[in-house]
């Protein structure tokens, strides 16, 4: 799960992970109480959505306004500055070019930088262990600093028999070039966010820039957090922080019925059992000449109506030509999935190719369900034969 910066500095903020001050707005003139409340003299206006790149990115509706993020000198520049941005869609490179609108400002108070850096953690998959990074390269995007310099990311990772020792941050700070005062300011920080990452369940904490203030202390100027869906039962606080309204609805309808989706941006709907299956579903499918329009994983334990549900949240797409249902049945049978495929494709009125492989529990069962159906219903006999008859079927469609 996502959430905002002004969320995630809040959360920080009560682990002693020192940020600067702030309020979030939804209207002008909210956001103008929330500058008069900072005193100035220099603000710092921040669209709210969940994606990266703000600064740099363009209101679709709005040429006049350039710029998710803005720093400004006045009480009245705020203002004009909340117009030109609330209501309105932000385009980043990371939104794609349907963008995002904003709905929610956050006022902040300006700070006097002298240098920015980069901190963030996450759990490394190849050490299974909590690792925190360090860069001198503040503000930029810490995959173009791997790809290019990677000798300036600076790793530590941390045993979790002892968890976060000062050392290691100490170790980061030398290694960013930080010096007296500054040290312990930089300790005392990372010490704060790996508590935060570690008792909330967090998956990432990115802190992007961090900067050294002309007086020496380490304060997050952004700061993006995600946590652990399995792990929200736990954290009341951080579940009420959704906000839908940045997620995707079929990707929401899908959780309700606990199915795995994400949506994508080919032409070739894809429903699998298992994710590991699903991911090579989708590789096939590109090697066959087409393109997976999502990622999606019924589960073992599917049932005839969550089939269902699945072809409903599929064609919710309007970009699908076609669909490919790729089942090995072991915990979950083919002759249930069959008839879920069949009660689905009636019920949505199918319209589109639809090709099915099954292999595994009961499958000559579900092959003739299939069969028996009535239905124009492509078989396929393994995932090769099923990747290049769904991609024939959308092209000749």
């Amino acid at each position: 799960m996502n959430i905002h910066e002004y969320q995630a500095k809040q959360l920080l903020r009560e682990y002693g992970v020192a940020v600067p001050r702030g309020g979030v707005a939804f209207t002008v003139e909210e956001a103008a109480t929330q500058a008069q409340e900072l005193g100035g003299p220099v603000y710092v206006v921040k669209s709210q959505i969940h994606a990266g790149g703000r600064g740099a990115g363009e209101f679709k509706d709005n040429p006049g306004g350039k710029g998710g993020v803005r720093v400004v000198n006045s009480v009245e520049e705020v203002r004009e500055s909340v117009r030109q941005m609330l209501g309105h869609v932000l385009i980043t490179k990371q939104t794609g070019p349907a963008g995002k609108e904003v709905k929610k400002v956050y006022i902040e108070e300006g700070c006097d930088i002298a240098r920015e850096l980069y901190l963030g953690m996450l759990l490394d998959r190849e050490t299974s262990r909590l690792t925190m990074m360090a860069s001198t390269e503040g503000g930029m995007e810490i995959e173009e600093v791997a790809a290019k310099t990677p000798e300036k990311i600076l790793k530590v990772s941390i045993d979790p028999a002892t968890g976060m020792l000062p050392y290691h941050a100490r170790k980061l700070a030398f290694g960013l070039g930080l010096e007296g005062k500054q040290v312990g300011s930089a300790v005392k920080f990372m010490l704060a966010m790996y508590k935060a990452f570690n008792e909330l369940d967090a998956s990432i904490v990115e802190i992007n820039p961090l900067v050294v203030t002309a007086g020496g202390e380490i304060t997050a100027l952004d700061a993006k957090m995600n946590f652990d869906d399995n792990a929200l039962y736990r954290h009341e606080n951080v579940s009420g922080l959704r906000d839908e309204d940045e997620e995707d609805p079929a990707e929401l309808e899908a959780a309700k019925h606990e199915l795995n989706y994400i949506k994508l941006d080919g032409s070739i709907g894809c429903m699998v059992n298992g994710a590991g299956l699903a991911m090579a579903t989708m590789d096939i499918i590109k090697l066959k000449g087409g393109a997976p329009a999502n990622f999606l994983d019924v589960g073992g334990g599917a049932t005839a109506e969550r089939v269902t549900e699945a072809f409903k949240i599929i064609l919710s797409d309007d970009n699908v030509e076609g669909i490919l249902v790729n089942i090995f049945g072991g915990i979950m049978r083919c002759d249930i999935i069959a008839e879920g495929v069949v009660s689905a494709a009636k019920e949505v009125s199918l319209g589109v190719p639809l090709v099915v492989r099954l292999e595994g529990t009961n499958v000559e069962k579900g092959r003739q369900i299939l069969a028996d159906s009535g239905l124009p219903i492509i078989s396929a006999d393994d995932l090769g034969d099923a990747a290049r008859k769904v991609v024939k079927a959308v092209k000749e469609a």
